[in-house]
């Protein structure tokens, strides 16, 4: 696998004599005075929504620490892009919160303005996952839902810890 000095994997094809770049799904942190920024990067729009809420989850534990022993179904409709993703990482939170669970893999489709979930994780258990903090929510402060360039999707905002 080769990379980009913007971490794209580079696919070489043998039809054509151009080089074609596909986005390495990612998150990441950023932050934002005492709050975080969250962000998840990914060739289609559903996976930059998955990799923002591996995002979430980070503010809190390791992901990787997360068994999927659970499976919860979420659904959100919103008139945009941007308040959809807010409505995700939110419903999320609302599931951490009322389930008092942790969820470290996520699948999304999204047709329209309707958004189809599955988060996957276990109870939290405190001595194994050492929460550092809790997000209280998902705010509309640096919130972005864009393609940029063709092919890379990114979708962030700041979560409230």
């Amino acid at each position: 696998m080769i990379l980009d000095s913007r971490g794209y994997v580079i696919i070489m094809h043998h039809s054509t004599s151009h080089d074609v770049e596909a986005p390495q799904a990612r998150w990441e942190h950023f932050s934002h005075q005492a709050d975080m920024g969250v962000r998840g990067i990914g060739p289609t729009k559903e996976a930059a929504f998955e990799q923002a809420a591996l995002a979430l989850t980070s503010v809190i534990t390791n992901p990787e620490s997360i068994r999927p022993v659970d499976a919860i179904a979420l659904s959100c409709d919103a008139p945009d892009d941007e308040l959809l993703l807010v409505d995700w990482l939110n419903a999320l939170v609302y599931e951490m919160a009322t389930r008092k669970m942790v969820f470290g893999r996520f699948t999304v489709q999204i047709q329209g303005r309707h958004l189809q979930g599955t988060a996957w994780g276990e109870p939290i258990d405190i001595a194994r996952h050492q929460p550092a903090v809790e997000v209280k929510g998902a705010t509309y402060t640096a919130l972005t839902v864009k393609e940029e360039p063709p092919g890379c999707w990114s979708a962030q905002c700041v979560v409230d810890v």
